[in-house]
């Protein structure tokens, strides 16, 4: 006993056998041990990554690992510690005014998501402490709490279940937020529990928390007075899950085993990340190079100051003698610190100052987001929202979208279309055009007799009724009962008989799959009303309003290997009759041949045209039969080892020799515009894969539907059933089917070109690929470490060679491994994840980019996205329209940002050499300073915001000309090395046309001679000239901020400049300014020179714009050239009330 204490104490158990204790209602058990209450975390959900106290030391750290913050912090110190040529401040200020915007920024994106988990939190729950109801924030609930939890609540933490108000000791949950599955499962209370919680001594022993949905192992000891424990075994059936919700159940009572961070749902998150765009990783490439350009500028400086100064007369010429603490100071130190004050004079080549203007692009262009109407939802009334402004430009360079099925690809809605009895088409119309709601057209073949017989009918509507685990929830006060968030209103039924002997017209129908529910809503259009199910009697109310009853004998459960189901029931009469439903190529073998080809053209044809096709088939089962069956069930369902290989057996042999009746075809809704997004994705060069825990006939014919598979398209299968057909190891099979595919999709196919797309020729074949969670875990995970690597690298290659990949039956974690393959494999593609639910949480965490729809399915996946979207037809826009523009604003954002510091420091470079390498800067320190931040700000902010080089409509009508951006076209060393040397050109340009004007220095009417700082002033006005009008150049969607920014920003400087200079400043100890605009004004031939250097710099890009025809006929709709180059092309875009229009120059 001690020793046990001690164990529980020290925690030894949990340690020793990875298991934990958990004490229900934190009781002692038995009651007369002392309890000691194990330490577990408490409920509470973080997905923020800030706190109050760690914002500062996290956000500062996090934004000095970027290059250009730590460089500008190091020339800060350097200014404030060596004596340099420049004020600390022209330095400090932008650093100071970059880090604070961009800490503002991304604090109040953190409070947003502090917001979110606070109304996660702090929602109110019912706890039973000492038989009394209590409300307690959810953060409050601990390991043992007794939760009470009512209908259509969902659950707070991962509870085990104790009490149900139903008769029955069961419960329904729909688990829509976890896996995606809307269906209703059935979950059990723990055997021999008292019904007075209050009175309850047990203890539960389960495992330690991990990730998997679907298993659950533990124990539970219920202790009563002087008896021994009562032991009863718990599973994943017993267990709540966090994120569930609680459906046709009243109210129940659980015990909380895992909370907060250790509840399955947490578990299958991804850990926050820091995501960084390419975009950012191509600016800090650029400035290294442009960090080796300024080291290289100061030691060229450094040196040759030194070799001029060994001339004899140069060191300490007669009106400069060195003072004796310079005579006295080391030569290396000197050249050390004069290497320094260089650094400081050219380190406004590295544009601080880009870093604020990229962040506030990105955080004020995420607006346009959300205030876009056209993805408003009137439905739930909302529009889009952005939870990372950093990704922006990331939508417009996605490689592969991966997306989730169930509610992001389709509404998880399903609806009876259909249906074939012995070949006879019935397709559902207006059901009262004919007494018995039948109405057939197209029969297959042309008969006199349009219809099966009556007697067929009868059978086929009965197989409906019966084979099936759906159950009856009675409508409400209302009449209408609300389930799966759908009003389930049936059409108006039809009948011979007085309405007042049917029941009542509204009732819900729960069911483990949707479909299940469409097929019996089917058969009740048609006349045949499922009642319900009362301990094991089925009640079918018929077309003549006869109750028909039946005993439920057994239920052969679907399962993903067999893909059928079967019940076997017991008709008033006596008779045994077993019912069938199932995929077709599961059902066709076990049926008589004959019978097949009357109904094989409609499967195929309904299979085609996306709907799920299921047949339904019956058989008689004499005594003996049933018996043999009977027993060989009870005998399987009692086996402890291979359980489900034993009643496969069984199942296997008892659906032989069946008669095939007919098939159904049930529709399960695509969102709007579904295949129209995934057809415009795939022509944007954009890989689509599916990723789904859903069935893989089910996530197949969806595919059909949006056209992610066609006709023509050659599926390539790796599931559990194809890796079972060769009859070898599975392993084997594998290896073998990954070597063919890989012949057929790779090694035969014709090179593609630009991307894998579909293929319009009929000369390419198309590949679709399929795999489910079971095969892929086998690929990822094989046995040896080489075999590994081996199958992924083949997965992978064929995967990049199929149109479409579909992994089916997929965990939270799967999904995120596949994105983390894709995501880390050859040429590190840019991906992105799109889903509606907490079981897309981890993919989308994992992804680049990460996109949640506000669904049916909660709001885990909106909370933990970069971008959420009301439906899935928007993803369209937000790629192909805004993502083109928001990569193209912020490529020609960054080059001309390193173009006009480089414009901007060459000259200083320059002066040098005529200065002595005496570190003399050509500007004014208020020159230096304002430059980046006021001068040239201003207009290209407003470019990158506003620019629109082809119109929002163009873009989305061709698909194709997102394919131009593709792998960061814009920032590649090419675009680069153009920008870089028309900077150094410009360059040149200013410095050298005013040297020549220097020639005569005496430009003044009265003979006076123009100093320093007048030159200085006259390359520094042609400069800012120059760089604010080639950005005017390139712009070709005007608004009135453009104009107002562009004209402002010049107006600004020759304002301030007249300002700066005009006024004696009593701060200041010399004014080196003075006047000086005013006087270099007053020359005739400075305004020469300044005009005819700014018409120079431009005329090679004016001359471009001329010179530059449109080719071909749909030079307008198609031929748009990107400004990858820099320069513009011939059309600019006008802004009318509310269309844009094309202004051609020829």
């Amino acid at each position: 006993m001690l020793r046990r204490r001690l164990n529980r104490l020290l925690g030894g158990d949990e340690r020793r056998v990875d298991s934990r204790t958990i004490y229900v209602g934190h009781r002692s058990c038995p009651a007369n041990e002392a309890f000691i209450p194990p330490k577990f975390c408490d409920n509470r959900i973080v997905s923020s990554k800030y706190t109050v106290w760690n914002f500062l030391p996290k956000n500062l750290f996090e934004q000095f690992r970027r290059i250009a913050n730590f460089y500008f912090l190091i020339i800060f110190l350097v200014q404030v510690i060596v004596d340099t040529p420049t004020s600390p401040v022209t330095s400090g200020l932008p650093l100071f005014f970059v880090i604070t915007v961009t800490a503002i920024k991304q604090g109040y994106e953190d409070w947003l998501r502090h917001k979110a988990d606070n109304e996660v939190n702090k929602c109110p729950v019912t706890v039973l402490e000492d038989g009394r109801r209590m409300q307690k924030e959810s953060e409050k609930i601990k390991v043992g709490d007794v939760l009470e939890v009512e209908e259509d609540e969902t659950f707070p933490c991962d509870l085990i279940l104790l009490q149900s108000s139903r008769d029955d000791d069961t419960c329904f949950v729909t688990t829509a937020s976890l896996d995606g599955e809307s269906n209703h499962k059935t979950h059990y209370t723990v055997p021999d529990t008292e019904k007075d919680l209050e009175s309850l001594n047990a203890t539960i022993e389960c495992e330690q928390p991990q990730p998997d949905l679907y298993k659950f192992v533990g124990r539970m000891h219920i202790y009563k007075s002087n008896q021994e424990p009562a032991v009863r075994s718990l599973g994943p059936e017993n267990l709540l899950l966090k994120g569930a919700t609680l459906k046709n159940t009243q109210k129940i009572c659980g015990v909380a085993v895992y909370t907060g961070m250790e509840t399955k749902m947490a578990l299958n998150y991804q850990g926050k990340s820091q995501k960084r765009s390419a975009v950012e990783k191509s600016i800090n490439a650029f400035l290294l190079v442009y960090l080796c350009i300024l080291v290289s500028k100061a030691l060229v400086c450094t040196v040759l100051k030194y070799v001029w100064q060994s001339k004899p007369g140069q060191d300490e010429p007669w009106y400069n003698e060195k003072t004796q603490r310079e005579k006295d100071t080391n030569m290396y130190l000197k050249m050390f610190t004069d290497f320094l004050s260089f650094m400081v004079l050219f380190n406004f080549i590295i544009p601080v100052s880009m870093y604020v203007t990229v962040e506030m692009q990105k955080f004020l262009g995420s607006f346009f987001i959300t205030w876009d109407k056209d993805f408003y939802d009137p439905e739930i009334e909302e529009g889009a929202l952005v939870n990372t402004s950093d990704l922006n430009e990331e939508l417009g360079q996605v490689e592969y979208v991966f997306t989730d099925k169930t509610g992001t690809l389709t509404q998880n809605n399903m609806e009876f279309i259909e249906c074939c009895i012995d070949g006879f088409q019935y397709k559902y119309r207006d059901a009262s055009s004919e007494l018995d709601g039948f109405c057939a057209t197209d029969g297959p073949v042309s008969k006199l007799q349009q219809k099966a017989g009556r007697e067929r009918e009868e059978l086929f509507l009965r197989a409906l009724c019966l084979c099936h685990t759906v159950q009856v929830k009675e409508s409400t006060e209302q009449g209408q009962s609300q389930v799966d968030g759908q009003i389930t209103q049936i059409d108006g039924l039809v009948g011979d008989g007085d309405a007042s002997h049917r029941p009542q017209e509204q009732r819900g129908f729960i069911a483990s799959s949707p479909d299940e529910v469409a097929l019996v809503k089917g058969a009740m259009r048609y006349g045949f009303t499922f009642l319900g199910l009362e301990s094991k009697t089925m009640k079918i109310l018929n077309r003549s309003n006869d109750v028909e009853i039946y005993e439920l004998l057994h239920v052969l459960n679907f399962d993903p290997v067999r893909r059928r189901m079967s019940v076997i029931v017991r008709t008033k009469s006596g008779d045994t009759l077993l019912f069938c439903k199932g995929a077709d190529s599961s059902i066709f073998p076990r049926v008589r041949q004959e019978e097949v080809e009357r109904i094989r053209l409609h499967v195929e044809r309904n299979a085609t045209e996306g709907y799920r096709t299921l047949c339904v088939a019956y058989k008689h089962l004499s005594a003996e039969e049933y018996a043999q069956a009977d027993e060989g069930l009870k005998e399987a369902r009692l086996a402890l080892q291979d359980r489900e290989e034993k009643l496969m057996a069984v199942y296997n042999q008892v659906e032989t020799g069946m008669s095939l009746i007919g098939a159904t075809a049930v529709e399960d809704r695509l969102q709007e515009e579904a295949a129209e997004t995934m057809e415009a994705l795939q022509g944007a060069g954009i890989n689509v894969w599916v990723l789904t825990g859903d069935k893989m006939e089910t996530a197949k014919s969806t595919c059909y539907a949006c056209r992610l598979f066609q006709r023509n398209t050659e599926l390539l299968e790796l599931t559990v059933r194809t890796l079972e057909d060769g009859g070898r190891r599975r392993e084997e099979r594998l290896h073998e089917l990954l070597l063919e595919y890989h012949k057929k999709a790779v090694q035969d196919a014709p090179p593609a070109k630009g991307g894998v797309t579909r293929s319009w020729s009929v000369a390419n074949q198309d590949y679709g690929f399929i795999i489910d969670g079971a095969t892929l875990s086998m690929v990822l995970n094989s046995s040896t470490e080489s075999n590994s690597s081996r199958y992924k690298n083949l997965f992978l290659q064929i995967c990049q060679n199929c149109t479409a990949v579909l992994c089916c039956r997929m965990a939270p974690l799967q999904k995120a491994q596949i994105v983390k393959m894709v995501k880390n494999s050859k040429g590190s593609p840019i991906t992105l994840s799109i889903g509606d639910g907490a079981n897309d949480v981890s993919m989308i965490l994992e992804a680049h980019v990460g996109i949640g729809i506000k669904g049916k399915e909660g709001r885990q996946a909106v909370r933990n996205s970069d971008y959420a979207i009301p439906k899935l037809k928007h993803l369209k826009k937000l790629l192909l329209a805004h993502g083109h523009l928001y990569y193209v604003r912020i490529a020609h954002l960054v080059q001309y940002f390193f173009y006009k510091n480089l414009c901007f420091i060459l000259p200083q470079f320059l002066y040098q050499f005529f200065c002595g390498y005496s570190q003399q800067p050509l500007y004014d320190a208020a020159y230096l300073t304002m430059y980046n931040i006021c001068f040239t700000s201003m207009p290209i902010l407003a470019y990158s915001l506003l620019e629109q080089h082809i119109c929002m409509e163009v873009l989305l009508d061709n698909a194709t000309l997102y394919r131009e951006i593709a792998k960061n076209a814009m920032l590649r060393w090419g675009p680069f090395l153009y920008w870089t040397l028309l900077g150094v050109f410009h360059g040149l340009l200013f410095f050298f046309g005013v040297r020549f004007l220097f020639s005569n220095s005496a430009l003044q009417d009265n003979g006076q001679v123009f100093g320093n700082w007048s030159y200085g002033t006259i390359v520094f006005t042609v400069l800012v000239f120059t760089v604010t009008l080639k950005l005017a150049l390139d712009t070709r969607h005007w608004t009135w901020i453009n104009h107002f920014v562009i004209w402002g920003s010049l107006a600004f400087y020759v304002f301030f400049s007249f300002f700066w200079g005009g006024i004696i400043w009593p701060f200041l100890r010399q004014q080196r300014l003075y006047f000086v605009f005013a006087n270099m004004l007053s020359s005739v031939t400075a305004w020469l020179v300044i005009i005819l250097l700014i018409v120079l710099s431009l005329l090679p890009e004016i001359l471009l714009v001329v010179f530059r025809k449109p080719r071909g006929p749909h030079a307008r709709q198609m031929k748009h050239r990107l400004p990858s180059s820099g320069t513009s092309t011939i059309f600019m875009l006008s802004q009318t009330a509310s269309t844009h229009s094309f202004s051609w120059s020829d």
